[in-house]
């Protein structure tokens, strides 16, 4: 860490002592702090965003930066670029260039968080960046077993190493809520193939933390939940379609499914409301989806709209002619 600590954005001290002046009921997670690990693009940029929003001060990571682009290939998201939507939003956000497959990166990551802030309140798991591995319709024997092992190391390892650096100072105040991300609901996952291999088990394991770190932090007063968006119009999924936000519905016409997609938003609005519920514990260890959160919450994406993809999509898989507006 040492030779990148020149080039990220230094904390402003503790978190409490500057936003004093904020109101409370409008901005609820002010004076609280949150690391959300993956934080470059997508919903790890959407959720550090709206955290930011709620008054948190947000450390985002990530190994894409203005000066260095990670395997993802992508060089127009940047974790400098996710610190100052935090910020615009009236936040505070924390660049932090950080590999959590290193663990020296994500001590030192955890030990200037503690030295700046004293504290940390929610710890998002959001580290993926594996889908240009993927190759759906493979059976295990036919995948390419390097691509295979790199995407659960990713997805899974990352989360891991995290997870065990950050919990001690997430569990030094009661209260303190972990999420899980990942793709699908253990009711959607459990019962289904995933249609390839490694990603199955990258995607299926988070729910299985989620639980498991639930057993482990109720004792600590702490929560741990999964948490995991629809079909998400990030930004890698509209270049994908060839569309833009504004114009994303034209991509209906080549996956008819894209009708029921969410803005990363949504994820977003999602995470937010469970930091600042004083009664998430009640959740604890459950799997969680952003549409079925905005039903129990009551916010919407950014058209309005209330997108339960994790509903739709084994209806349209039964019966394509299904309409999406029903489900939005």
């Amino acid at each position: 860490m040492s030779g990148i600590a020149g080039s990220v954005r230094r904390g402003r001290g503790r978190t409490e002592e500057r936003n004093s002046h904020v109101n409370h009921q409008e901005r609820p997670l002010t004076g609280k702090v949150a690391l959300v690990a993956g934080a470059t693009r997508g919903a790890g940029r959407a959720i550090a965003v709206e955290l930011g929003r709620a008054g948190a001060t947000v450390y985002a990571t990530g190994r894409t930066t203005r000066a260095r682009a990670s395997e993802v290939g992508r060089t127009s998201e940047t974790i400098e670029g996710t610190a100052e939507l935090i910020d615009e939003a009236g936040g505070h956000g924390v660049a932090v260039p950080t590999d959590h497959l290193v663990p020296d990166q994500v001590r030192a990551l955890v030990e200037r968080i503690d030295a700046e802030q004293g504290r940390l309140d929610v710890l998002v798991n959001d580290v993926w960046g594996g889908d240009h591995l993927l190759a759906f319709n493979q059976k295990v024997w036919e995948a390419d077993l390097e691509s295979g092992l790199r995407m659960l190391r990713l997805g899974v390892e990352t989360h891991v190493i995290t997870t065990h650096f950050a919990v001690p100072l997430l569990v030094r105040r009661p209260g303190g809520l972990l999420i899980e991300m990942t793709d699908g609901t253990t009711g959607y996952n459990g019962p289904r193939y995933r249609e390839q291999f490694h990603y199955d088990l990258a995607k299926c394991a988070p729910l299985r933390m989620a639980f498991t770190l639930g057993e482990e932090l109720k004792e600590k007063g702490c929560t741990a939940v999964a948490l995991t968006p629809g079909f998400l119009r990030s930004e890698q999924m509209l270049d994908h379609f060839g569309v833009t936000e504004e114009n994303w519905r034209d991509a209906i016409a080549t996956e008819p499914s894209f009708a029921i997609a969410e803005s990363p938003l949504l994820v977003g609005r999602a995470a937010a409301a469970l930091a600042a519920d004083p009664e998430v514990h009640r959740l604890n260890g459950t799997s969680l989806s952003s549409g079925g959160l905005a039903r129990a919450y009551g916010f919407t994406d950014a058209d309005g709209s209330r997108p339960d993809a994790w509903r739709y999509i084994p209806d349209f898989q039964q019966n394509p002619e299904v309409d999406a507006a029903d489900y939005r």
